[in-house]
């Protein structure tokens, strides 16, 4: 009995997981369209880099976790917990650091721009790696 209540709430804490990604990719793929919109009408490429990365950080890569949460059920929830976390934080700080460091919207100091912009990218690195481990992890599923 009590292995099936935890198994239960494991694939509840997982549900949540790929609902959340879920969604913090729609409004990724939300504002990488709204973006790609003002630059075709405004004829500028200024926010090039930035629309590049919030639709293949944000939106691709998060719908991509949020579809893998959905098929698996990695055995350690602690680091499937960390994964989730830090690739959110990790996808807004990269992305809003590059929005700050190439736009430069309020002329913030160079070294505060490039430590955002740097501990964003860091952050979503570590999600990277704890994907990587969680891969290569058994999970519920038998694999």
């Amino acid at each position: 009995m009590t292995v099936c209540l935890f198994n239960k709430r494991r694939e509840l804490l997982l549900e949540r997981h790929s609902k959340v990604l879920l969604r913090f990719s729609a409004l990724f793929a939300l504002l990488g369209a709204f973006i790609g919109s003002h630059m075709a009408g405004a004829g500028s490429l200024a926010f090039k880099t930035v629309h590049a990365h919030i639709l293949v950080v944000g939106w691709l890569t998060l719908f991509a976790w949020a579809v893998y949460y959905k098929i698996f059920t990695p055995a350690k929830t602690i680091i499937a917990t960390l994964h989730v976390y830090s690739a959110i934080i990790g996808s807004i700080g990269l992305t809003a650091g590059m929005w700050l460091y190439y736009i430069r919207p309020f002329g913030l100091a160079d070294g505060l721009v490039t430590v955002f912009f740097i501990v964003g990218g860091s952050i979503l690195l570590l999600s990277f790696a704890l994907f990587a481990v969680l891969t290569f992890m058994r999970t519920e599923d038998g694999d």
